[in-house]
């Protein structure tokens, strides 16, 4: 429950700033209220109800302070186990995370599913492969169901809770693609949309810059290899050529000024500075080695 970098208080403040977007993740303390039981530290912040803003109490008589919900927790932790921290991609500060049903989980557990078939077959397993293989099969039609919008060209995370799409543009769109799972106009339409996310150093996470690392600006390997293997598998290798190029020629630019290889880099300026507000708020240096052949990994 700690909060060292002071997060969990900025998270606050941002729900207490823009109530449409989060006001239900938090619990707030009125005066009379000293015996309530609150989930997780007591921020000392006050809100004005009528400016639906963040004061000092000696502005705002009437404030209390605030703590964050139970379900602001789960929402927290699932955008940690997801990778993915942190994106507004499921809210601010990924706060609906646990309400999603992901294209990148989904697009990945497909694979698992042709990959056990896979294995089991070679096992000589048939009836366990037919079952993995059926698994695989209706997980792809609620994919094409729930996860396409034919309209927009791409793959799009969903609310289960709302029952809605989300309208996130998000760079997972390419993942469907790496899997296989895509049909040949799904590709071509998802392909002819790469303009949404590249930029000078590679394919960014998204377009929406909010101050998270895995939002515009930044590009990050793992997702840069599977859209550019998943834009190549499909036939579009003129389009991988060059999203793959101006990836790694960030990456190798950066190498030769400072003798090091960083979790993140910003396709906009081509370096490998950030300015990260939600979050991490540093680009580790590591997944590599220096100049001298020195471990750099950070853990």
């Amino acid at each position: 429950m700690k909060d060292e970098t002071g997060h969990l208080a900025q998270v606050a403040a941002y729900f207490l700033a823009h109530p449409d977007t989060g006001r239900a993740y938090l619990i707030q303390q009125k005066s009379d209220d000293n015996a309530r039981d609150f989930v997780g530290p007591l921020f000392a912040m006050q809100v004005c109800e009528s400016t639906s803003t963040t004061m000092a109490k000696s502005d705002c008589a009437s404030a209390g302070g605030v703590s964050l919900s139970a379900d602001y927790y789960k929402g927290d932790r699932s955008m940690r186990e997801s990778g993915y921290d942190i994106s507004f991609r499921f809210g601010p500060y990924g706060v609906n995370t646990h309400h999603y049903a992901p294209v990148c989980l989904n697009s990945l557990l497909y694979k698992s599913e042709e990959d056990l078939a896979r294995m089991a077959d070679t096992l000589g397993k048939k009836k366990e492969s037919a079952e993995w293989h059926e698994r695989a099969k209706k997980r792809k039609e609620a994919i094409n169901k729930y996860l396409w919008n034919a309209q927009r060209g791409l793959f799009f995370d969903y609310d289960f809770t709302t029952q809605k799409q989300s309208t996130y543009e998000y760079v997972t769109t390419f993942l469907p693609l790496w899997t296989g799972l895509a049909t040949k106009e799904q590709a071509a339409a998802v392909v002819k949309n790469v303009g949404i996310f590249e930029r000078p150093g590679g394919l960014m996470m998204s377009p929406h810059e909010t101050g998270g690392q895995w939002d515009a600006p930044y590009a990050w390997a793992p997702n840069q290899l599977m859209a550019d293997d998943g834009i190549r598998k499909y036939g579009f290798t003129e389009v991988a050529d060059r999203v793959s190029y101006e990836f790694l020629s960030n990456v190798l630019e950066n190498f030769r000024r400072d003798g090091t290889i960083r979790e993140k880099y910003n396709a906009v300026t081509r370096s490998s500075e950030t300015a990260v507000t939600a979050g991490y708020k540093v680009n580790i240096v590591g997944f590599g080695v220096d100049e001298r052949g020195v471990s750099r990994f950070v853990t």
